[in-house]
């Protein structure tokens, strides 16, 4: 691999240089895929390459987003074989992409840091070490709630609330009940501390047409304000995201496990 520290005009991009580009276009909005966005920089500065390279690449990998495609929205026309293969490779497969990126982000960190001109090959931490564990569960948690927050553009889907410091990414199969969809941004939800409580608690869900229901318990409750603050969302749709979205699968597990 190429020194760190120079760009690579004209050059091919490598296999980890595409992980972390794709990981990048799943925590920001497409609308922010510009070379001046600071991580876009920061993702320059940290491969090698210039802003300008990196926001094309996000651009290309628009090209492959069904979401977008749906908006009327393309990515760049110009996308490769090995663009294309990264995205078939990890858009079902979310617990390897972040951890790859993470892996890779530290990896390249060093390089930095030794100004090493020749990174060694890099190898995943092995054994089940409580540190690694920990660190495993923050990086997924990190990539989670910057793909839900960023595809519902800072809004709870139910309320419209614009409180980023007041918003949750909700796990629809929970956390505890599936390490296979914890990182999967198709898993979740944005919504608001109060909201993601109930939805926690299964006394709200969502329907397979993307419909608010909300418990007959509470839509019956004897507190007014309990029906009128949270009862008035009930049968309302929800605000649906601009990517990744729901999946009826994850919807249907909820409904049928957790709502009651």
């Amino acid at each position: 691999m190429s020194d760190v520290h120079t760009e690579k005009y004209g050059s091919l991009w490598e296999r980890e240089e595409l992980i972390l580009a794709f990981d990048l276009y799943c925590r920001i909005p497409f609308n922010k895929t510009k070379k001046n966005n600071p991580a876009v920089i920061e993702l320059a500065r940290l491969i090698g390459r210039t802003p300008s390279s990196v926001a094309r690449k996000l651009g290309n990998f628009g090209s492959f987003d069904p979401m977008l495609q749906q908006q009327n929205i393309t990515g760049l026309v110009h996308a490769s074989k090995a663009d294309a293969a990264i995205w078939e490779e990890f858009n079902n497969n979310w617990n390897g992409l972040v951890w790859e990126a993470e892996s890779l982000r530290s990896h390249f960190d060093n390089v930095i840091a030794d100004s090493v001109v020749e990174p060694k090959i890099l190898k995943r931490p092995s054994g089940k070490t409580e540190r690694i564990a920990t660190r495993k569960e923050r990086v997924h948690q990190s990539f989670f709630r910057d793909a839900i927050i960023t595809s519902y553009e800072q809004t709870c889907c139910v309320t419209g609330l614009r409180i980023r410091e007041c918003l949750i990414a909700s796990h629809i199969i929970p956390w505890r009940e599936s390490e296979e969809h914890r990182t999967d941004p198709r898993n979740g939800l944005c919504l608001s501390a109060t909201f993601d409580r109930l939805f926690d608690r299964g006394l709200m869900t969502i329907s397979h047409d993307y419909i608010v229901l909300v418990s007959e318990s509470l839509l019956k409750s004897q507190d007014r304000r309990t029906t009128e603050q949270i009862g008035k969302y009930h049968e309302k749709p929800m605000m649906l995201p601009t990517r990744f979205m729901p999946l009826s699968d994850y919807l249907a597990w909820h409904r049928e496990n957790l709502f009651h």
